[in-house]
Formats: C-alpha cells, structure tokens, sequence
C-alpha cells in the first residue's frame, strides 16, 4: 500500500502531491490494478491532512479512470502507469547517478534542476 509523503513547504498544494505520488507508485509497479488506496481516514491519520483534500485527490484520479471508488469498500486501482517497475536495471543506474551527485556536492534542486535538464532535451514534445 502507498504512503503518502506530504510536504507543507513545496509549493505543491496537497491533494497534488496525493496524486502525483499515487501516479507515481503506478508507474513504478508498487499499485497494481485491483489494490486498494488507503481510505481518506488512514491517509488523515497519517499525515494530519484535511478528509476533504484526500477525497478531492481520489477524485482527480478518478476523473483520469486511474481509480474506481466502490461505495463501502474503498478506492481502487483500475490501471498502471507506464513500464517502469521499482527493481529496473535502470533505477539502479540513476541510484548511482545521484549518489555522484551528492557526493560532487550538487543539492537536490541542482540535481532536480539538471535532470529535468536532460529530460526537456530528450523527450521534446512529450505531454508527461
């Protein structure tokens, strides 16, 4: 099951970073199509967050028929996202890319800044 990571300082308004993250665990393979979200009160106790931004997060990733809520049994994924499973050979490789990185003394929004770089330059005209 997912857990929600939710930083008050990013800028990023709540129930954005529940669906960034929950796309994200779809693209990495940790959700698969049939597993159950947390419920809007799991995910409240957990990050001390409104019920109402988690519902409007579900929400959203209903509206992309990412997820079906099922009325007394909870929130559902219907799909994945992309071809990216967590043990890729691929993962391991950028790990290490990163650990350069810090090692070479860049912070987290050089790095950020740098690889967003590289993917502007790589996937032009990408909508993701």
């Amino acid at each position: 099951m997912v857990e929600y990571r939710i930083d008050r300082h990013s800028g990023v308004a709540t129930y954005v970073q529940i669906v960034q993250q929950t796309k994200q665990a779809l693209r990495l393979g940790l959700l698969a199509p049939g597993d159950r979200l947390p419920t809007a009160r799991e995910v409240v106790e957990a990050t001390a967050i409104n019920p109402n931004t988690v519902l409007k997060a579900y929400r959203e990733l209903e509206r992309e028929g990412l997820v079906e809520a099922r009325r007394g049994l909870g929130t559902f994924v219907r799909r994945t996202l992309g071809a990216a499973p967590a043990d890729s050979p691929l993962r391991a490789e950028l790990e290490e890319w990163a650990r350069r990185a810090r090692d070479a003394g860049l912070e987290r929004d050089d790095v950020a800044a740098l690889f967003t770089a590289v993917l502007d330059t790589h996937f032009q005209g990408d909508p993701t």
